[in-house]
């Protein structure tokens, strides 16, 4: 059965449809076709990839991702349905982006964005899980996020009903959170279930949402879930039961999230031992920098590599909070391995392809046919990727972070 089914595997990349993804995982292995531009060339493909993404979907929300080929896990080409999630987080990363392009019509999309998300909002407050084409259930995680985006557009236009669906999304997650910080009710049906150490990043909106608001509820139960958090965090700096799938050997996309919740957390608290948490984490995460500036996609409770690709969302990510890092501590050493990353993202991004879907867009994995987001462009691959971008230019911005 194994023989027919690499068989099948091997017939299947023959299709047409697959052919720019094999020219593209060509290009990744080689290594010689890979080029770098200045900053400013990255940021704007990859904010124009975004408005791609946007414009791609029926309604006002960001596309999940273009995939690249039928070989991909949503079994087809083009552009896929909007990701409430997503688009929640990308909300501030656009309204900052307008101010640093002087594009006022970013602006324009972020309020489109988050229009669409009040109008899709579930009744019980919580934002779904996954796309907008499977059926509604709520998402702990995917709340926490579009309260980033709602917070965020309230803050810029000052219309009450963003504040309100804020607000509404904050009452659902103090609902169903357990008396010891954690959420075991009302987690992604797309992602373990109890491996969900990543919801400080859920944490930290509340924090953000209790500050704007001025409700203590909202900041305490933000400060138990990163309590909670902290108990999952070994010596070492790693995190237990932190994955979408294989807890043993978490996403670097899903070690960042953790680690950006605490971290942030602490901040907005002036906790200090939140913010010496999430740099044990850092300084963990230095040593497991190659010398091209990729991370492994995947690291064992020991930090060694369990993958033999890069998650290149959780790269850029963990570059925004090596940066805001260095923006508090004053040491050198995390803007330099910050900048070795976005470098080594900027070498996995293809500005001139002819699709519109691959150019400009962040991959899921590097190369190309790595497990994680296989053959697809992500959303949120490249928002954080612009975040780090716009960080790294701008020392007010390293100061204050962008929301989400």
């Amino acid at each position: 059965m194994d023989v027919l089914k690499k068989l099948k595997q091997n017939l299947r990349i023959l299709l047409p449809d697959h052919q720019e993804v094999r020219s593209e995982v060509t290009r990744d292995r080689d290594g010689e076709e890979l080029k770098t531009f200045p900053d400013e060339i990255h940021l704007r493909e990859s904010a124009s990839w975004l408005m791609r993404a946007q414009d791609a979907s029926p309604d006002h929300g960001v596309s999940r991702a273009y995939s690249a080929s039928s070989l991909s896990p949503v079994g087809y080409k083009g552009w896929e349905a909007s990701y409430p999630e997503t688009t929640g987080y990308i909300i501030p990363t656009l309204f900052v982006l307008s101010n640093v392009l002087s594009d006022e019509s970013l602006s324009i999309h972020a309020i489109q964005m988050a229009d669409w998300e009040t109008e899709i909002q579930l009744p019980s407050g919580a934002v779904m899980g996954g796309v907008v084409t499977v059926p509604a259930s709520p998402a702990v995680f995917n709340t926490g996020q579009v309260i980033f985006g709602w917070l965020e557009a309230f803050k810029r236009s000052g219309n009450q009903k963003y504040l309100d669906s804020a607000i509404r999304a904050g009452d659902f997650l103090l609902s169903v959170q357990e008396t010891d910080g954690s959420w075991r009710k009302g987690n992604s049906r797309y992602a373990l279930e109890k491996a969900t150490t990543y919801n400080t990043r859920v944490a930290w909106a509340l924090v953000e949402l209790g500050n704007q608001t001025n409700q203590g509820k909202y900041v305490n139960a933000g400060r138990r879930n990163i309590e909670f958090a902290l108990t999952k965090q070994l010596e070492s700096g790693w995190f237990s039961e932190n994955c979408l799938n294989d807890p043993e050997k978490p996403l670097l996309h899903t070690i960042a999230y953790a680690t950006r919740g605490i971290f942030e957390s602490g901040i907005c608290l002036n906790e200090s031992r939140y913010i010496d948490a999430a740099i044990k984490t850092l300084n963990a995460l230095l040593n497991c920098e190659r010398a091209d500036g990729g991370i492994p996609g995947r690291l064992a409770s020991d930090w060694s590599a369990k993958a033999d690709w890069d998650c290149v969302t959780g790269d850029a990510q963990v570059a925004v909070i090596w940066l805001r890092a260095y923006a508090i501590t004053g040491e050198k050493k995390y803007k330099e391995a910050a900048r070795k990353s976005i470098e080594f993202v900027k070498r996995t991004q293809n500005l001139e392809h002819r699709n519109p879907g691959i150019r400009g867009g962040v991959k899921g994995s590097f190369p190309f046919d790595g497990p994680y987001g296989q053959y697809e462009m992500l959303s949120w691959a490249a928002k954080f990727f612009c975040d780090a971008l716009m960080i790294i230019n701008d020392e007010t911005l390293a100061e204050s972070g962008i929301r989400g």
